[in-house]
């Protein structure tokens, strides 16, 4: 399956690679692209000839499922992305060099914290958020660009994160309102009441008036806020237990909520930056997955849902893989004194993430040396262990650095 592009730049039916193994001899096309293979025609033909294709998209906050079906139930494309969850990480890097190099040069400068006018700015979503955003409309953009999409149609997910926290609210809804905190200045204050105002520990033999409340998992360990993981402990209990003269078990660590609220506003951004799309849910794809038999992938779940749960036949077989990643490093020296300048751009021809052939096979450059030696990992990011480590001359570049990378693979039982 090759993805045509006419000489106006929009995008045609694919072909079969035999034809267009001929338009490549004849010089009526030229190669656009490796990664899928696309070609570009070198005259115009009319675009009516184009026939209705369906777009299938399983949204998420971690990966993101893609598929086209054409009119004869046919897969025509599949794909799946994943997207980035390090941005957080990295903007506490970033703002740590930044602090750095300002504390070395302008170290006399008075320091200027509210002067940032992103954070006054209205309808503002984080970095993560952003990027999430954009993934998905990016995505949608690049089938566009290689096929003449008709139709849209994005499943969707709204989560109750209370209900996912507590589910008796779903028996109960005035739990809604009236929780464990209600009638209580926070969740200390019930914490303090629900031990009697007890010390749990020496149960107020060490005659100590101050009571605290202490978290059983530590917070550095990922313990939660919640009243489980608190327990009442007069002062100096709570100093001996950190001086660990007694340890306690139990405790809860955090929900991890993150993704479920993040796709409650993806949802929503998406319905309004794309009012075209047509909505389904996640109910429905499973049913029409397990109908048509489908393995649990998110590039099969798009598959039923731009097909609609009617049964397919793949014209691939292959799945295109892409990885979200940042446009570059913010680490621009090292050493003690940062004495080190890291040079962050071309060496000898080649970037970070850049994709290469080498031995045969394609991978993607994770780390660079000055002295001529590239080392690889694949799409995961796993470091490949190639002895000798390969020379920047032994590799041959196929596609520049860009904000994802793709590889294809084939398709598992297939």
């Amino acid at each position: 399956m090759v993805y045509v592009i006419n000489l106006d730049g929009k995008s045609l039916m694919p072909c079969t690679n035999a034809i267009a193994r001929l338009l490549l001899k004849k010089g009526n096309a030229k190669i656009k692209k490796t990664t899928p293979f696309t070609i570009k025609l070198l005259y115009q033909i009319d675009p009516a000839y184009t026939q209705p294709l369906a777009y299938g998209g399983d949204t998420g906050s971690s990966k993101i499922g893609s598929a086209v079906v054409n009119t004869k139930n046919e897969v025509v494309y599949l794909s799946q992305i994943e997207v980035r969850n390090d941005i957080t990480r990295t903007m506490k890097q970033r703002s740590k060099y930044r602090r750095n190099r300002r504390n070395k040069n302008t170290r006399y400068r008075k320091a200027r914290w509210l002067n940032r006018k992103n954070s006054i700015k209205k309808d503002r979503f984080s970095p993560t958020m952003k990027s999430k955003f954009n993934a998905h409309l990016k995505e949608i953009k690049f089938v566009k660009s290689i096929l003449p999409i008709t139709r849209t149609i994005l499943e969707t997910a709204t989560f109750d994160t209370h209900a996912l926290k507590n589910p008796d609210v779903l028996k109960n809804k005035w739990l809604y309102q009236k929780g464990i905190n209600y009638g209580f200045a926070n969740t200390k204050a019930y914490v303090l009441y629900r031990d009697n105002y007890t010390c749990q520990h020496c149960k107020g033999k060490n005659k100590n008036k101050k009571l605290e409340a202490h978290h059983i998992i530590f917070r550095k360990n990922n313990g939660s806020d919640d009243e489980t993981n608190l327990i009442t402990f007069c002062e100096t209990c709570h100093e001996e237990l950190h001086a660990e003269k007694f340890t306690i078990a139990g405790g809860k660590k955090k929900d991890n909520l993150k993704h479920a609220t993040q796709m409650n506003s993806i949802r929503i951004q998406l319905l309004k930056l794309l009012p075209e799309v047509e909505e389904t849910f996640g109910f429905i794809t499973k049913e029409h997955r397990q109908t048509m038999n489908l393995p649990k992938e998110h590039y099969m779940d798009a598959v039923a849902i731009a097909s609609q749960g009617n049964n397919v036949s793949f014209k691939v077989d292959t799945v295109l893989y892409k990885k979200c990643i940042s446009d570059g490093d913010y680490q621009q020296t090292k050493g003690v004194r940062s004495e080190q300048k890291i040079n962050t751009g071309k060496i000898q021809g080649f970037r970070k993430f850049d994709k290469v052939k080498c031995l045969g096979n394609n991978y993607f450059i994770k780390g660079r040396m000055s002295t001529g030696y590239a080392i690889l990992m694949d799409i995961d990011g796993n470091k490949v262990d190639l002895k000798p480590i390969p020379k920047f001359n032994k590799l041959k570049r196929i596609s520049a650095r860009d904000s994802w990378i793709m590889y294809q693979k084939t398709i598992a039982n297939f």
